[in-house]
This record gives C-alpha cells, structure tokens and sequence, in this order.
C-alpha cells in the first residue's frame, strides 16, 4: 500500500525594512508572493501592506500579529505542519526585534523548515532618508524596550561618532533624560524623524535638551538621530527635498492611464490621488470596426494612424477576437500622434513609422505627414480608428493633402462616476496643491462631476487644446510642457515647484508670511 506523504510548508521572517516599499529585497518579495499566510506586525506601514497585498495570491490570508511571541511561533509553526507557506513579516529586519529572535529559537526546535530574509533596519533606513550620515563609530538599533538601553554605551558612542534608534515617540522623554545624565552634551544635535520613508516623513532638528519639545505632535515610531551627522542634513537630505514633496496632486486620467503618471509623481515625491473622470467603453455597433480589420488584413489601407493608446488597444482586442496578431500588419505603415501612443504601438512588436518630433498633436503630426502622391501611393487611404468625440482637425488636414479617410470610431469616452464627497470637497476647496489635466476631456468632466479646482491649486496642462478648455472653464493654466507627454508635463509641475522654491527663498520673512502662494512649497518658509 502506497502512503501520500503530507505536504511540508515552510515559515519566512521577512525584515519589510523601513517602511518604502522599494526597499523590499528581492528574497523578500519572492517570499510574500508565495505566501500562503501572512502575519504582519503593528509597525508594518499600511501603505506597504496595500503593495505587498496587490502582489499576494489572490488567496493569501493576511493578518496582525498578536500575543506573545510563543502564540506567534505556534502560528507559524501549524501552518507549516499543514502544508502551508507562512511569513512573519516584521519592519526593519528580522533580528532586529528580540521578540523575533525568540521566535526564531522556538521554531528552530522544531523539524519545520524556516529562513529569516533581512530587512534594512528602521533607524539606519530612516536616518539615510533624512539625509543624517552616521560616520564613524556609529550605533543604529531597533529599540523595543527603551529600559534596556545602555545610555552609557549610546554616550560612548556620540561622543565618538553617531547615533540611530527606532523608538517609540512617547519614549523620547526617556531618551532624552537617559542620555543627559549619561553625559551627552546637551547641546549635541538632535534629529527625529516622523513617518520615515513614507509620504508624509517629515524630520525635525534641536538639540539633546530640546529635542523632546520639539516633536510635540509626533506619534507611532520616530527614529532619534544624535551626533555629527545631524549637522549635515541641510546638504544631504533628498527625500523631504524631492520638488514636489507633500504635494497633494490631483490626477484625472482613466484607472488604465493613471498608473504611469502616478509613479512619476511619486518619484518626485508628491501624493498623486487617482479621480477616474472618463470610462472607455466599445462603440454601440461594432460594424465600423469589423470592417476597418478587415480592410487592414486586405490591403485597404497605406496608413493608420493612431491617436491614442486607447484606440491601439481597442484596434489590438479587435484584432484579437479574430485571430489576428502583428503579422497582419504587413504592408501598412503607422503613424502615432506622441511617444506614449508610440510605446503602446512598440509593445505589439511594431515599430510605427512616425511619430511628430515637434509638437505632439494633430497640428504636429499634420505639419509632417507627405501628401498623398498617386504614383508612390497606389494605395490611397487612411484609416483613423479613434474616440466618438474626437475633433476633426486631423481627418480635414488629411482630406486637404489628398487623402481618403475613414474615420472609424474605435471606442467611446464617457463621463465617470462622480468621486467620494470628500474627494469633492477637497477640490472644491484647496485641499489638492496640483491638478494635472492630459486632455480637454479631463477639464470637461473633472468639472462635471467634481466641481472647478479652488483657485490656489497649480493647474498644469498637456498642450495648447487642453488649456484652452481649461481657461474657458475659467482655471489659470499654471504649467504647460514645450512637449505635449506625460513624462513632460510631471517634469514641468517639477520644475515650477522648485522656481516657487526659490522664489519664496528669496522673500523677506514677513513677504513670505504675507504670500499668496499656497502648498507644501510655502510651508516649509513659514
């Protein structure tokens, strides 16, 4: 008789780092997204918990950790014995936790197959995030219990060097007296650090007599840097320097379109909030689109032109209905109104034949379109598969140059759902620094189903179309790229945050309380 023999799981203690999702190791990731369960300490960031959750099996069971570090083991250890993976995840690393170290002890006494994957360490990610060197003899620590703390050690240590620890924000005061009274001049410089790594971090500097006072609002965990290093920070900080840090930012794209513009935002450290103002759904009768395929798989046409990643993408689910893949491309060229229209092209394996290097628009892509030539076209038609509201812009300027266009209509835009009433309201208000508005659709319907932006946040535009609906709905265009892109358009809001930087810099302290300027920007001078 042939026994099954039981499925082994295995337990991981995942260090989650300091907080930034970036800052997962790649060991790390593997471990998670083949967990069959996952337990996560309270110092574990939400936001990095939404990641680790999007990127989990759909049938992964998250949950807090609780009890003492024996009930967490036995967890563990169960979940194992039932053939599933389970993780630990805990911030910072793994061995930077006693409690986690005791886990470890007691799943090792076990037959249990288990591996601890390291995390950067919350006081030395965090003090590297706020631009706080720790030269020389340094000593960085996770510290759960601050009555452990040997103060006469951490002394030794400032005085020959620096100093990082993760404490929690109502222990400062402890730290504080321990350090003073082992000797720590107390006019040593002092960083404490709120939310590190995330969006909102925020750091702080006095001294060792002060530091207490002067994070008063500060709550969860905070790392407390002392030494030298504070000294540098003017020079060294990048993560609360990024040129749009703390700017809330208002995107109005489709939920397929904002992801891209989202994680530009987010690399210059603003908080892009995602407001869907337009659905993309198919045309109400397919026939325009059956015969536009099949024309392209006949011969019919010498172009098609593409105006939109949307209209690729509903020409390619088109195409894929019938069957079709790249290869029935053969013999037509493409034509693409921008880069990013471009790239949606390149990913089917297609290299369009054209795309505007001036002005990324029908204007632009008009001004660089030959006229049609009998003798070196034979083929004399266009197909301009597109949006039901397209303008006729681009189908007029290339019946002017002697071309025969069927403007098909690929897909149909309408407004979206309005957004929460809290979202309302904060547009409505001012809660919002930036609105990034990438056609004349978005102002169209942002203001239909939202409201019109408070008049003190920047509005920047994509090109010379969208900012003209903007200034009919009555906004004050701001911001508007020499190039009409995505990635031109976050680097042009960049820049004009940081011309507003130096402007404010350069103002009088009682100019710069009087200022109208608004945001995050104006803050930090105030």
């Amino acid at each position: 008789m042939t026994r099954t023999r039981k499925p082994v799981g295995r337990i991981a203690f995942v260090g989650a780092g300091p907080g930034d999702p970036g800052l997962l190791t790649r060991r790390a990731h593997d471990a998670l997204v083949d967990a069959d369960q996952v337990v996560y300490d309270r110092g574990v960031p939400e936001t990095l918990l939404d990641v680790v959750r999007a990127q989990a099996r759909s049938d992964a069971q998250f949950s807090p950790a609780e009890g003492v570090p024996g009930d967490v083991a036995k967890m563990l250890i169960s979940a194992a014995r039932s053939g599933l993976n389970a993780v630990h995840l805990v911030a910072g690393d793994p061995f930077g936790h006693d409690s986690v170290v005791k886990e470890v002890q007691a799943v090792a006494r076990t037959a249990a197959h288990f591996e601890v994957v390291p995390g950067v360490g919350q006081a030395e990610g965090v003090a590297t995030y706020a631009g706080v060197p720790l030269p020389g003899v340094r000593t960085a620590a996770d510290v759960e219990d601050v009555g452990t703390l040997d103060f006469d050690a951490l002394a030794a240590a400032v005085g020959r060097g620096s100093l990082a620890l993760a404490v929690d924000a109502g222990d400062l005061a402890a730290v504080r007296d321990g350090l003073l009274a082992a000797g720590v001049d107390g006019t040593t410089g002092v960083g404490v650090t709120g939310d590190g790594t995330g969006e909102t971090q925020y750091t702080t500097t006095s001294s060792v007599d002060s530091f207490v006072a002067a994070a008063l609002g500060f709550t969860g965990r905070v790392v407390l840097t002392v030494g030298e290093g504070v000294g540098q920070r003017d020079r060294l900080s990048w993560w609360e320097n990024r040129p749009l840090y703390g700017w809330k930012v208002l995107v109005p794209r489709t939920k397929e379109q904002a992801g891209a513009m989202s994680a530009r935002l987010r690399a210059y450290g603003a908080i892009p909030c995602e407001v869907p103002t337009i659905a993309v759904e198919p045309p109400r009768t397919p026939a325009q689109m059956e015969r536009a395929v099949k024309g392209l798989v006949d011969g019919r046409y010498a172009w098609v032109i593409f105006t939109s990643v949307n209209a690729v993408r509903a020409v390619w689910e088109k195409f894929a209905e019938h069957g079709l893949d790249a290869r029935h491309f053969g013999g037509v060229k493409i034509a693409c109104i921008g880069e990013a229209t471009a790239d949606a092209v390149r990913a089917f394996g297609i290299q369009p034949e054209l795309v505007p290097a001036g002005e990324q628009s029908s204007e632009g892509l008009l001004a660089e379109f030959s006229p049609h030539d009998e003798i070196l076209d034979p083929v004399g038609r266009v197909l301009l598969p597109r949006a039901d509201i397209a303008t006729e812009t681009l189908a007029a300027g290339l019946t002017e140059r002697g071309w025969e266009v069927d403007d098909v209509t690929a897909y149909r835009t309408v407004r979206a759902a309005p957004p929460p009433a809290e979202i309302r309201d904060a547009i409505k208000s001012g809660g919002f620094d930036a609105v990034l508005f990438t056609s004349s659709s978005t102002v169209r319907n942002l203001v239909g189903i939202a409201g019109k932006p408070h008049a003190r946040t920047v509005v920047a535009v994509i090109g010379p179309k969208t900012a003209e609906t903007a200034t009919e709905f009555g906004l004050r265009v701001d911001v508007q790229p020499p190039h009409a892109s995505v990635p031109d358009l976050v680097e042009a809001l960049a820049a004009y945050a940081v011309e507003l930087r130096e402007k404010l810099a350069a103002m009088p302290a009682k100019q710069r309380r009087g200022s109208k300027v608004q945001g995050p920007t104006a803050l930090r001078f105030r």
